[in-house]
């Protein structure tokens, strides 16, 4: 009977013993992190799926590292503009871990140790561009495009120490409290000389437009009264030499003659308000040609 109970604690033990080995050699890996598997220290495999492995127990161990995209709020520091004037920047800085395995390597699977090396990169960054930068143009750039040439200015190989960086956002790039005030008045007074500056240019080009304008006008209506001038003493010569044939002409120019007094006649008559009576004396040359006719 002591036998059958020695024999079934050791089976309880054994059981206990192999569920045990079987629990610490399993490892999960979820969806939103890396399993890094060492053995004496070294990183034996790298499990990047999510699913069900398995590890040596005592003698591998199971690291975790996450997967998904992670955020690092640097603290607010000064910077100086090339101008030399100072300005406050507050950034964060959306980072993943690209390679576990060097990531590991670099930074002994500590996201602390990494945020230190990426406060270091990203403020070198932004300290690099900035003092290149006079204040003004700085203040001018808050609306993205300073972001931009930090990113691009960011020489240093992250994918060395395994990670990336996705986005460098600033949520503050200020001027001190103490000097903001002035600092936005010269900003004010420099831009309402710019604009004035703009305006006289503008009036003077809207000149120099007009009087372009005018000169062309008074150019094509004297070409117009010219060629007008030109066509009325066409027109006159054309009329004298046709006169000219006519009163040469022994056989029109009677009829001619005729037909002037008729005119010159009708005229007389309509140039009378009151009456429509013509006299003429018997000597004068209307009667004569009137007389020669009949």
């Amino acid at each position: 009977m002591k036998k059958f109970f020695n024999l079934g604690a050791f089976m309880i033990l054994l059981v206990i013993v192999l569920v045990f080995l079987a629990l610490t050699s399993v490892v999960l890996t979820q969806e939103n992190e890396y399993t890094l598997i060492r053995q004496l220290g070294r990183v034996e495999r790298v499990i990047v799926k999510p699913g069900v492995s398995f590890k040596i127990p005592f003698i591998q161990e199971a690291d975790k590292l996450p997967k998904q995209i992670l955020l690092f709020d640097l603290a607010a520091s000064d910077v100086i503009t090339m101008d030399k004037k100072t300005m406050i920047t507050d950034s964060y800085v959306l980072w993943r871990i690209e390679d576990p395995l060097k990531f590991a390597q670099n930074f002994n699977y500590s996201l602390a140790n990494a945020e230190r090396i990426i406060e270091a990169i990203v403020y070198n960054a932004v300290k690099t561009v900035i003092s290149s930068m006079n204040q003004n143009d700085v203040i001018s750039s808050r609306d993205g495009e300073l972001q931009t040439i930090i990113e691009k200015s960011i020489s240093e190989n992250t994918e060395k120490y395994g990670l990336v960086f996705l986005s460098i956002e600033t949520k503050r790039l200020d001027l001190p409290a103490d000097n903001k005030e002035a600092v936005y008045e010269r900003m004010i007074s420099e831009r309402d000389r710019i604009a004035t500056t703009y305006t006289a240019e503008g009036a003077s080009e809207a000149r120099f437009i007009q009087n372009t304008t005018d000169r062309e006008i008074n150019i094509r209506i004297s070409d117009a009264r010219a060629k007008a001038a030109k066509i009325i003493a066409e027109g006159e010569g054309e009329y004298m030499r046709i006169m000219s044939e006519a009163y040469s002409d022994p056989n029109r120019y009677e009829f001619y003659q005729y037909m002037r007094a008729l005119e010159a006649l009708k005229k007389s008559m309509q140039a009378g308000k009151k009456t429509n009576t013509v006299i003429l004396p018997a000597d004068s040359p209307m009667a004569e040609i009137f007389m020669k006719r009949e």
